[in-house]
């Protein structure tokens, strides 16, 4: 690891776990509700990984995007990973920023993170600064291997899992990130963005005017995506085979809900316009015992 320059107003290690622990729950609700299953060593694991992609990932979704802010925290994470790529000169990180990177740069130091992964990862965070529009499926899969394929790779290396899952990993990663492009479809837009290629349909298809007056036609377009979805959520399933029990019922747990999402838009395509489909506290917590009962496929 670089030497690293460190700013005044350095946080304390309660504090950090805090502002960790806060970020993951505000960016996440779905996948934090479901991670606080796990045993604690594997859930401060968790915890750590998701802070750090979760900051990077606020930079760029800002509104406006705070392009300076993304380059100072890359440029320190490249710093504290000992990777010399893209450093750009902008000053340094808030100190919870700092406090996070470096946690991350130790974990991954720790459990053997591949740097190319890290640096796939925020080379996607990076393209959010310029790239809004996604019309290939190819296009998208690139993107998605930086911004969800690699979470599922960090996330097997938080779980100690043989390389044997790694595709099933990625495959997961995916899966999730593609039902958040379905489910987010109207948000994104509103940022001016579209990940979801149109697949032959006109750019108009995500306007809610637009959808409403040809419901058929968005259905059937949002329908595409959900079957996709399915796909590759149904190859992750696969992989379960090698997750631990233990580890096994939270993980199924956040993929149940996503399922139940991509369910729930089935259903109705129009409510991606309406609100943000997403299952409460309550219904994670049932599924989750539903699972224990049932063994999560043990």
């Amino acid at each position: 690891m670089d030497e690293l320059p460190v700013s005044e107003g350095a946080i304390s290690v309660d504090e950090l776990r805090a502002f960790q622990r806060a970020t993951f729950q505000k960016g996440s609700k779905t996948y934090f509700n479901s991670s606080i299953f796990f045993p604690k060593q594997v859930r401060e694991r968790v915890f750590t990984l998701y802070a750090f992609v979760r900051r990077a990932d606020d930079f760029v979704d800002a509104i406006p995007q705070d392009r300076d802010g993304f380059y100072r925290f890359r440029t320190y994470a490249e710093k504290a990973l000992g990777i010399h790529l893209h450093h750009h000169e902008t000053g340094l990180p808030a100190p919870e920023d700092q406090a996070v990177i470096e946690a991350y740069a130790e974990l991954g130091c720790e459990l053997g993170f591949n740097p190319a992964w890290t640096v796939a990862f925020l080379d996607a965070m990076e393209a959010d600064l310029s790239k809004s529009h996604y019309d290939s499926l190819e296009e998208c899969l690139e993107y998605m291997y930086g911004s969800a394929e690699v979470i599922g790779l960090f996330m097997s290396r938080c779980l100690d899992l043989p390389e044997t899952a790694y595709e099933a990993a990625q495959l997961l990663g995916r899966a999730m990130q593609y039902i958040n492009f379905i489910r987010d479809v109207s948000e994104d837009r509103g940022l001016g963005r579209r990940y979801l290629p149109l697949e032959g349909e006109t750019e108009d298809i995500i306007d809610l005017q637009w959808a409403a007056s040809h419901p058929e036609r968005f259905s059937r377009w949002l329908v595409l995506h959900l079957n996709r979805f399915r796909q590759w959520q149904s190859g992750a399933v696969s992989g379960y085979r090698y997750i631990p029990y233990r580890y096994r019922l939270p993980i199924k747990t956040a993929a149940d809900m996503y399922w139940w999402t991509a369910k729930t838009i089935e259903k109705d395509s129009l409510v991606v316009f309406q609100r943000k489909v997403k299952p409460g506290k309550a219904r994670i917590i049932l599924q989750f015992i539903v699972n224990l009962f049932a063994g999560a496929w043990a």
